[in-house]
């Protein structure tokens, strides 16, 4: 009798343990994103009278075939390697389709080195007006800066893709066709991956602690109910206009797990999502700390989890 007790005394326990241990991963996991300041309502161009331009709204009609975010923190060294990648890759279209027009949105999310000037002065020397580059105040996070840069988009189709340029940028070709094959009802989400290489002739080139991060951290999102995709984390998404004004206004997390609630937010609302293989290589000078990094998206994601399935975040939420 006295064992049974104990028994239920220790299940009693671990139990409330547990739960206490939920509630306060949602008390003080949960991401409460800030308002704009005034400043980050504009952005810098290489216009005539090099004033700042007010940003345009996710909620208005299109007015550029493709907009590319790129959300950048202390990149001044690895920048110009994908701006030179995009100029390639416009020059290329342009050949084939001189209609096509494009913005590309430099979020340079409170960098302390010259990220901002390194990407001015390369519009100024190519003459590509196209560029937009807003500064936030304070650091946001990547997931900040993509949803910021997303939210003031003008684009047909809206992409995001990482600052190093460690995926092939003509890549984005394979996106846009595979977005279109599967959208339903003017909806249609493509993301890179690195996991399909061996099937598509892509190359993908990354550490071994990187390959076994990886796989830890897509059996841990799967454990949680993420299930369908095998790379979530790669850093090359494109959204169709109308997939992107049901997601991105709904966002919370702003950094590195923001992946997961896009992906989240297109399941809840039936939102097609296309995995597509890429070339992908690693490039060094990784913002990321391997094990601080991973404690926090581990946290981060079941944060995310919880407060979907508790009803705390729906997506009829008002952002």
């Amino acid at each position: 009798m006295e064992s049974l007790q104990f028994a239920f005394l220790l299940i009693s326990c671990l139990v409330t343990a547990l739960l206490v241990g939920l509630a306060l991963v949602v008390k003080f996991k949960s991401p409460n994103p800030r308002a704009r300041e005034d400043s980050e309502n504009y952005y810098l161009g290489i216009d005539e009278k090099h004033e700042r331009q007010r940003l345009g709204d996710i909620g208005s009609e299109p007015t550029v075939d493709l907009s590319i975010i790129v959300p950048a923190y202390n990149e001044e060294e690895r920048l110009p390697v994908l701006l030179n990648d995009v100029r390639d890759y416009v020059r290329n279209r342009r050949a084939k389709e001189p209609g096509f027009s494009y913005e590309l949105i430099i979020m340079d999310d409170g960098s302390r080195d010259k990220t901002s000037e390194v990407a001015m002065e390369f519009a100024r020397m190519h003459g590509i007006r196209e560029l937009k580059a807003v500064k936030h105040v304070i650091n946001r996070g990547k997931g900040g800066a993509v949803t910021q840069g997303m939210l003031c988009a003008q684009g047909r189709y809206m992409m995001f893709c990482d600052a190093d340029g460690a995926t092939r940028f003509s890549d984005i070709d394979e996106l846009l066709e595979k977005a279109k094959m599967s959208e339903k009802d003017g909806l249609a989400i493509a993301i890179g991956s690195r996991n399909n290489q061996a099937l598509s002739g892509t190359v993908v080139e990354r550490s071994h602690i990187r390959a076994f991060l990886q796989w830890g951290f897509h059996t841990y999102v799967t454990i949680l109910g993420v299930r369908g995709v095998r790379d979530t984390q790669c850093g090359f998404k494109l959204f169709s206009r109308k997939a992107a004004r049901l997601v991105f206004p709904k966002m919370h997390v702003e950094r590195f797990i923001f992946d997961i609630e896009i992906l989240l937010l297109a399941r809840y609302q039936g939102i097609p999502v296309v995995e597509v293989p890429v070339n992908w290589h690693e490039v060094a000078g990784s913002k990321m700390s391997i094990v601080r990094d991973s404690i926090q998206m581990a946290l981060d994601l079941l944060a995310v989890r919880l407060n979907y399935l508790l009803g705390n975040w729906t997506v009829s939420d008002d952002k």
